[in-house]
This record gives structure tokens, C-alpha cells and sequence, in this order.
């Protein structure tokens, strides 16, 4: 029989200063956890960290527009203001001569870039948009272009010595949110980088190189590729110039572009800086687009491929089935009309949880369930890196089919509603 354990007697022991910093440190920790409150300890998914988009139309807009006009009061400088920069962003935009109601009518909206209101003084620097449906006619050159494929932009800044995309609300991302893309010829796929976002898309996903992985990232925003525009930024001093190098970069393999440098005077001008690079990036995408170099990468499609012996193995079988069968005339002449062949296997869609580990599991698991026989397509719902995954199957026959095609690829299938679970 075991001893019972007796407790030594408490009335001889003394904290030592140890034990009182230790017991210091829970007791302000907890106080600490009481003044917060569990509203504060946010997830990692969770916070304000997104920035939609928001010119992503096709209008023409016309840049550092910089007006000085007086008035009876501020809002009627401002008012003037605005209208002296529509005629001066329409005669900076080679637009023929006409009535300031003619080119009032054609603007959309006025971006404040810098602004100063004075008691009867208005000084800015302004940025006015024109319809295009009505002023494209004019100004713009509304010719037909060649498009590029949808391309997910992964915005990475590298800032103080760390690198970030959607962790944070940048000032890089910000600058790509803002960007009218609608006037270029690339086709931009922006995420917000809210939510799992930013746990999807992050400073290293560049550096990664396997095609399924890029392909699942891709699908989930209906994209055929990457653009890559990286900015660093190098303070001089505390207040002082910023030095920004800026480098477009594409693909999956982070295929080099092109690369410039800009700076700004000081912390002020750096979402301006920033925006002069979009729009420099924007011309360098637009360039290798004309040129043939911003093409999909093929290898993003490619399907897992097989074992050439158990290729010859399906096609020997193949082969086999549709090979006539020998009858007698006495036979052929007894047997029944041959049947009409039958339908094609209808395709069903099922979903599949997988354990994925790391990303070399995603990948297994994609690839094995991919070259199963009657698979027409597999492709992620829900992917979590280091817990439980899903795919969605596009299979050609029943639920029950293709578990039996996974257990002879060596998975430990368990069959569920109108879903399976495999583990090796």
C-alpha cells in the first residue's frame, strides 16, 4: 500500500523574496485582467486591420490641382474653390475648351488631398474626377486595351525592420486601396485584409513556392495569379526625409519587374510618396503586360501526376473493359438485343476533413484525393494550418465509391453525412 502524502505543517514556513515577487506579479496580473476585461485580449483574426478598396472605378481623376481663392466666408472660398480646380484640372487633362457649366456637369467627385480653410480664404491641393461616360469622349484616351487575368496584389511593406501586409492597417495597403484601378489594364483582385485574411496572406506567403498551396489561395479570391509590390521604407533620423525603394514583382516564384527609389521630406509626405509609387508599379505591370511577361503561370493548373506504373496499370484495365467480348453463333444468335449504353456517372460534390499539419499535409492530401479515380476536381473550403481542414470533391458516382478509392490509396476513411474524414 502506498503512503498517504501528509502535508508538512504550515505554521514553520516564511515567504522568501522569491515567493513574494512571484506572488506580486499574479496578484498584478490579475488586477490587471479585472480593470481590462476579456473584451480586450483580442483574437488574432479579430480587430480593425481591414481597408476595402474604395476607387475602383473607371472615372478619370486628375491630381495635385492646387487652387488659392477668397470669399464672402470660408465655405464660399471653398465652393470657389473647387470649382476654379475643375476648370484647371480639365485644361491640365488636354480637355478642348468649354463653358464651366459644361465641365461641371462632367465632374464626379473632389478628393482633398491638403486643404486650408481660412475665414474668407481657401488654399488646397485637390484632386477632381470626371465621368467617363461623359468626358471620356474629350480627355482619357478611351481606346480598346488587352486586359490581364485576375491578379491578387499582396501589398508587403517593409517598415522599421519588420515586414507586414494585413496585420496592420499600412500605409502601403492604404495607398493600393485607394488606387483607381479601374483605369489600368491590369486586372486587380485587392483583398481587405479583415478577418482571416490577414492569417491567409501574409509577408512570407511570397516566399513560398508550391503550386497547390498558391492555387488554394487563389481560389479563394477567384484569381489566375500574384502581383507582388513591395515597398521599404528607411527613415534618415526621427522627423527627418524618408527613403522609400519600391520593386514589382510577380508570380509565384517572385519574378522581378522592375525597381525605383522616392522619398519624401518627411513623415508628412509619405502617403504621397506612396501613392506616386502605386501608380509607377501600376505602369510597370502595365508595361510587362504589353511585353508578354504577365502571363498566368501554367504550373498553378497542373494536376498531381501519377506513377507511371499505375498509369499503365489504369490503361491496361481500360483497355480490357472495352475489348469486344467472343461469342458462338449459337450465342449470338439466342441473346438479346444489346442495351443502349448507359449515362455517364452523375458528379456529386462531397466534402472531405483532413488533418493538415503543415502545409506539405494540405498538399498530400490535395494530391491523393485528386488522382483517385472519378475525382474531377478537389479544391479547399477551410483550410487551417496545424488543425483540420476541409476540401470540396467534385466526384463522378457515389459517397461510398470514393471512400473505397481512398482506402486503397492507404487512408483510414470514416464515411459521414453526404461527407468523409480521412487520416492516415
Amino acid at each position: 500500500m502506498t503512503p498517504a502524502l501528509i502535508d508538512p505543517p504550515a505554521r514553520n514556513w516564511r515567504p522568501g523574496p522569491a515567493a513574494l515577487l512571484v506572488g506580486g506579479l499574479v496578484f498584478a496580473l490579475a488586477a490587471a485582467l479585472a480593470l481590462i476585461g476579456s473584451a480586450r485580449l483580442i483574437a488574432q483574426v479579430e480587430g480593425d486591420r481591414g481597408i476595402i478598396p474604395v476607387a475602383s472605378t473607371s472615372d478619370i481623376q486628375i491630381d495635385e490641382v492646387e487652387v488659392n481663392t477668397t470669399g464672402k466666408n470660408g465655405e464660399d472660398a471653398r465652393l470657389r474653390g473647387w470649382q476654379q480646380a475643375a476648370k484647371l484640372a480639365w485644361a491640365k487633362a488636354g480637355g478642348p475648351a468649354m463653358g464651366e457649366g459644361q465641365i461641371q456637369s462632367m465632374v464626379s467627385s473632389i478628393v482633398i488631398q491638403k486643404e486650408q480653410i481660412g475665414p474668407h480664404r481657401y488654399i488646397a491641393t485637390l484632386g477632381v474626377v470626371f465621368d467617363r461616360a461623359r468626358a471620356g469622349q474629350y480627355i482619357g484616351g478611351g481606346g480598346k486595351r488587352a486586359h490581364s487575368a485576375p491578379m491578387v496584389v499582396i501589398p508587403v511593406l517593409f517598415s522599421g525592420g519588420a515586414a507586414q501586409v494585413f496585420e496592420v492597417k499600412g500605409p502601403w495597403q492604404a495607398a493600393w486601396a485607394h488606387f483607381r484601378a479601374g483605369t489600368s489594364p491590369i486586372d486587380y483582385v485587392r483583398p481587405a485584409g479583415a478577418n482571416g485574411e490577414s492569417l491567409l496572406i501574409t509577408a512570407g506567403q511570397p516566399g513560398r513556392r508550391s503550386r497547390a498551396w498558391w492555387r488554394n489561395v487563389l481560389d479563394q479570391f477567384g484569381a489566375a495569379d500574384v502581383i507582388i509590390p513591395e515597398a521599404r521604407l528607411e527613415r534618415q533620423w526621427p522627423g527627418g526625409p524618408v527613403r522609400g525603394q519600391f520593386t514589382a514583382r510577380y508570380g509565384p516564384d517572385n519574378t522581378w519587374l522592375g525597381s525605383f527609389e522616392l522619398s519624401a521630406n518627411d513623415e508628412a509626405g509619405v502617403p504621397k510618396m506612396l501613392a506616386d509609387a502605386v501608380v509607377r508599379i501600376d505602369r510597370i505591370y502595365a508595361d510587362a503586360l504589353e511585353q508578354g511577361l504577365l502571363k498566368p503561370d501554367t504550373t498553378l493548373n497542373v494536376r498531381p501526376s501519377i506513377d507511371p506504373a499505375l498509369a499503365a496499370l489504369i490503361a491496361a484495365g481500360q483497355a480490357a473493359e472495352q475489348k469486344p467480348k467472343a461469342t458462338t453463333p449459337e450465342a449470338s444468335a439466342s441473346a438479346s438485343p444489346t442495351p443502349e449504353p448507359t449515362e455517364e456517372a452523375k458528379v456529386s460534390t462531397f466534402t472531405i476533413q483532413f488533418s493538415s499539419p503543415d502545409a506539405a499535409a494540405v498538399d498530400a492530401a490535395l494530391g491523393a484525393v485528386r488522382s483517385a479515380s472519378g475525382v474531377k476536381g478537389a479544391s479547399t473550403t477551410s483550410l487551417a494550418v496545424g488543425g483540420t481542414s476541409l476540401m470540396r470533391v467534385s466526384y463522378a458516382g457515389e459517397l461510398s465509391a470514393l471512400a473505397a478509392a481512398l482506402r486503397a490509396k492507404g487512408w483510414t476513411v470514416a464515411v459521414g453525412n453526404n461527407a468523409l474524414s480521412i487520416r492516415r
